[in-house]
């Protein structure tokens, strides 16, 4: 993870940060589970770094320019990874679907799903698999039966 990272704040972001998922109305878009984390660990007292990762993972960041370019159902702001641990979340969160069946994406998968909001976002995404390596998800999907895109 490299040095200074805080090992264990990154397993606990882990855990954490789509903690929002179960709090999503059937009338919520997807998109919000992320800032319902945040709300749903705040109000339990989580400290701000443990809530952060939860409203600051979705994608390979959103800044208040996607939320008003796109009109994302979420208050106008910035929810972009900062810390190392922050960003390592986010990373990993990008090889495995929420989908049913659930299946694990390869970097080359993610890069052309999230190229459709602007080349920046695919660049990003490329410039995180070269600072952290592509992760061999074969023996995950053999362990676990799920299908590689």
């Amino acid at each position: 993870m490299g040095p200074g990272v805080d090992a264990a704040l990154v397993r606990a972001g882990c855990l954490l940060h789509d903690i929002g998922v179960y709090r999503l109305a059937p009338v919520d878009a997807y998109i919000r589970h992320g800032l319902l984390g945040h709300e749903v660990l705040a109000e339990l007292g989580f400290p701000e770094p443990l809530a952060r990762f939860c409203s600051h993972h979705t994608g390979v960041g959103l800044t208040r320019d996607d939320v008003r370019r796109q009109d994302l159902p979420l208050p106008l702001g910035d929810y972009v990874a900062e810390t190392a641990e922050e960003r390592l979340v986010m990373y990993a969160d990008k090889f495995h679907s929420k989908s049913t069946p659930p299946h694990f994406v390869s970097a080359a998968a993610y890069t052309a799903a999230v190229a459709r909001f602007g080349d920046g976002k695919a660049a990003a995404f490329k410039a995180m698999v070269a600072e952290y390596g592509e992760p061999d998800l074969a023996p995950l999907a053999a362990e676990y039966g799920h299908r590689i895109v």
